[in-house]
């Protein structure tokens, strides 16, 4: 073992691991992990009409702003944990060291559940958007569904380096088109001067409030911006994670927030006829073909496409890596297969299984469900992430509040460190009240369903069963004393 690889692994002794996955993974793989999970090119592109329907232009130009300044503030409060407990479990651990067992249960469970759902429905809507290029049925679409999930399965169970390789090459990809599709539309197809992106007004809501418009208009930004935490997840197979992974979480978000909102601003500003675009059921696809034309149009969401499946490859090993470390301490049902370590690719080849399987099986059913029930499934992605993100977040300001928690990582905010962490709780509460909108609250009631059920199955199957990390807050944050106390 290298001499750098043996330092990052006796830190994560500290924390009472040992080093099972391959590290293989430097800053600018950990960077692009989750900035290819956020993918402002699948998320713009493909939810557009969410923001120029419900608020309009301004929706764009004002909503896309305030939604990357709430998400930096909780990607700030992320990257301080990962740098002082860099670990696979990320959230999970995170919430377990700072608030007990049964909070590390049930952050690690919403965490599970949101990711789920997030494999499902880009892997998914890979499949339905090539379909719709070859002309193919239904059920062509959902043969393409398996075809792409194994496709992302085989490639995380057996080459790391590979993987980390197609995430830097994602990255690129995707900031190559924005790039290309940005210059096109302001050269070419630029129809506004740039104060129209700002104009306010406009909505398409039943009621006509423009107020509530705008508000749900910000869910295209804030079901753009999930996945940061991606970069944490894969903490033991990223060389000094304690300073990479914090650096991945935020400039994922930081170069998220500046490319979408060139492309947002440039799509905004091609618009020739506001109403007829946000009555198209494809908005940007119509912007894009009235703009530059049908081939250009088509071209853009060729790149779309290719983002989607980059996406849903970063958002398997992302999910795979949190259940291998949730398995690791018998979180999960199976947590022996689970947790295993395949000794030739240095993979957790049953957790990756498991990031196949269940997303096949929410994805397939999915044909059963009509598009709002869909709808709410995709809406649970964010708003079970945004739950896990939060809980350890609140659980560290607490900590630090109360002098528990002292050790931070070589990443930390210092002083401003507690104050961010409120403003990052803030805005996890903000996300879940706009995701209440749709729909009468229907999808927060489908939220809630989901908090309930979770905690009466650690209720019944895990309270007194589950002990959560091998070691306490206590031992990590002063190892040397609690070991010396130990050999008296």
């Amino acid at each position: 073992m290298k001499r750098d690889d043996q330092a990052d692994a006796d830190a994560l002794s500290r924390l009472g691991y040992a080093q099972e996955l391959f590290r293989a993974m430097g800053g600018f793989s950990s960077f692009a992990l989750s900035f290819s999970i956020i993918s402002v090119l699948t998320g713009i592109v493909t939810t557009y009409d969410v923001a120029i329907t419900g608020g309009g232009p301004a929706a764009l130009g004002l909503g896309w702003p305030l939604v990357c300044a709430g998400t930096l503030l909780v990607a700030l409060a992320m990257a301080e944990l990962a740098s002082a407990f860099p670990t696979a479990g990320a959230m999970y651990h995170w919430a377990a060291l700072l608030g007990g067992p049964a909070w590390g249960w049930m952050t690690a469970a919403m965490n599970l559940v949101g990711q789920v759902a997030i494999v499902a429905a880009i892997d998914l809507g890979c499949a339905q958007q090539c379909a719709a290029a070859m002309k193919l049925p239904a059920s062509g679409a959902h043969a393409l569904f398996v075809l792409v999930l194994v496709e992302h399965g085989v490639l995380s169970l057996v080459w790391v380096r590979l993987v980390a390789w197609l995430n830097d090459l994602s990255a690129t990809v995707q900031l190559a088109g924005v790039a290309a599709l940005v210059g096109l539309l302001l050269t070419v197809g630029r129809a506004h001067a740039l104060p129209f992106a700002l104009s306010t007004g406009f909505t398409t809501r039943e009621d006509g409030s423009y107020a509530l418009g705008f508000m749900g208009s910000l869910l295209l930004g804030m079901w753009t911006f999930t996945g940061f935490d991606a970069s944490a997840h894969v903490s033991e197979e990223t060389h000094d994670p304690a300073r990479r992974a914090p650096w991945g979480i935020v400039s994922s978000v930081v170069v998220s927030a500046v490319a979408g909102y060139a492309l947002v601003v440039a799509l905004t500003l091609a618009i020739h006829d506001l109403p007829r675009t946000a009555a198209d059921a494809h908005p940007a696809l119509f912007i894009l073909q009235g703009a530059l034309g049908e081939g250009w149009g088509r071209l853009a969401m060729g790149l779309a496409v290719l983002a989607m499946w980059f996406c849903g490859l970063s958002a398997v090993t992302s999910l795979s890596r949190a259940t291998y470390a949730f398995a690791r301490d018998g979180g999960l049902p199976g947590s022996t297969h689970l947790r295993a370590v395949g000794t030739r690719f240095h993979t957790p080849h049953y957790a990756v299984v498991f990031a196949v399987v269940l997303p096949l099986a929410l994805g397939l059913s999915s044909a059963l469900l009509s598009e709002d029930q869909f709808l709410a499934v995709a809406s649970l992605a964010t708003t079970a992430l945004y739950v896990s993100y939060a809980v350890p977040v609140a659980l560290g300001a607490v900590s630090r509040w109360k002098g528990a928690w002292r050790r931070v990582g070589p990443w930390h905010l210092g002083r401003a460190g507690f104050a961010v962490s409120c403003g990052a709780v803030l805005w996890s509460l903000f996300v879940l009240a706009t995701a209440a909108l749709p729909h009468h609250g229907a999808f927060f009631g489908l939220l809630v369903g989901v908090v309930l059920a979770l905690a009466l199955l650690y209720a019944v199957f895990f309270r007194g069963r589950f002990a959560g990390p091998p070691k306490r807050l206590s031992l990590v944050e002063d190892p040397v004393s609690s070991e010396d106390a130990r050999d008296r």
